[in-house]
């Protein structure tokens, strides 16, 4: 494959349309929808369940199952108060970062459609110098422009209400993507591009494939640990986002040594099972694709946990994808990542045999 076979026009033009549609965690349906309108022509049929994972697959029939998986949700906020004047106080949908939300702009979702709000701040001028606060989730505030509560309830928000930010996808530099919700839809987007070129190079595989973007990872892992159940999977390979830990303020000693642009990061861990670990690195080796290592103490922080502690115990890896600003409205990967984690993950599976157990007792 070459590189300019990775991501093509139509590629790009689906990131684009799937990262700036809203799909917050509880609330995935219309990115689902999206994403398997782009995977159909390259499976077979779907699988999905009561919450929203969906699941694309190449040979149902197949008794041997392998999962490429990443992560629909994004994170978000809950109207969680509306005072007597018309402000409304939040609580997290996942891990938000309230720091980040003074000044912003905000989609509130009613069943009237979105009502625009913004966090508010004090002005610098107004503020205590003396003893200066900080964003804290007690003290931002949404102000939709309403006089009073009543004025708010009659736009249709009320307790409940799901509020995302409406930033959308750009390229900076020719080679950056940045967008919020890189965090995990490059992981769903990524998995579908495997699955076309899987279709588009007439490979055919010895086993059954699951491409599994599974809802509710933001809040503990929840979608994979429904769906692993249902599919019975007996390889995962999963593909997530890591912190690109060259941007100040992080601590390279206690967070490791990656960086975008420098390939994908192989995880290891006691969730990631060793012999499918090494099949990827020793895949990457021989194909020259460029990789970086993480280690990651007792939990992954991933779906990986919940593949790999389902079942009985299914073979388990993680790949992830090195992203700048977690958590923001300006998370920052690199284009060749993304082209090597395709990659990556497209030549493990061509190089994972029918009724492979990874056994270590063989």
């Amino acid at each position: 494959m070459t590189k300019a076979s990775i991501l093509n026009e139509k590629s790009i033009d689906f990131l684009e349309k799937y990262l700036n549609n809203a799909s917050p965690t509880g609330y995935e349906w219309t990115g689902q929808k999206l994403w398997m309108d782009y995977l159909k022509p390259y499976v077979d049929t779907f699988i999905t369940d009561t919450y929203g994972t969906a699941v694309g697959v190449i040979n149902p029939d197949a008794k041997y199952k392998v999962v490429i998986e990443g992560h629909a949700d994004e994170i978000s906020w809950y109207v969680n108060y509306i005072s007597d004047n018309g402000l409304i106080y939040v609580i997290r949908n996942g891990g938000s970062d309230h720091q980040i939300a003074p000044s912003k702009i905000v989609n509130i979702h009613t069943k009237n459609g979105i009502v625009k709000g913004v966090f508010g701040w004090p002005a610098i001028h107004t503020r205590d110098k003396s003893n200066e606060q900080a964003p804290k989730p007690d003290n931002i505030t949404i102000d939709v422009g309403a006089k009073d509560k009543e004025e708010v309830e009659k736009l249709g928000v009320h307790v409940g209400c799901v509020i995302t930010y409406p930033d959308e996808f750009h390229i900076l530099n020719g080679d950056k993507f940045v967008c919020r919700a890189l965090d995990n839809r490059m992981g769903g987007f990524m998995i579908a591009e495997v699955a076309r070129l899987l279709k588009e190079n007439n490979k055919t595989l010895p086993f059954g494939l699951y491409i599994t973007n599974s809802v509710q990872e933001e809040i503990g892992l929840r979608g994979a640990e429904m769906i692993t159940q249902t599919i019975k999977p007996n390889v995962a390979i999963v593909t997530d986002v890591t912190h690109d830990t060259s941007t100040p303020m992080i601590e390279k000693k206690t967070q490791g040594d990656l960086e975008i642009g420098k390939g994908p990061v192989v995880a290891y861990a006691p969730a990631v099972q060793q012999k499918l670990r090494d099949l990827i690195t020793e895949t990457a080796e021989a194909k020259n694709i460029p990789f970086q290592r993480s280690a990651l103490s007792r939990a992954t922080g991933t779906d990986t946990d919940a593949f790999a502690y389902s079942n009985g115990g299914v073979a388990s890896a993680l790949i992830s994808l090195p992203l700048r600003y977690m958590h923001t409205t300006v998370e920052m990967v690199h284009r060749d990542d993304v082209e090597n984690v395709i990659k990556l993950i497209y030549e493990s599976l061509l190089n994972i045999k029918d009724g492979e157990t990874f056994s270590y007792f063989k």
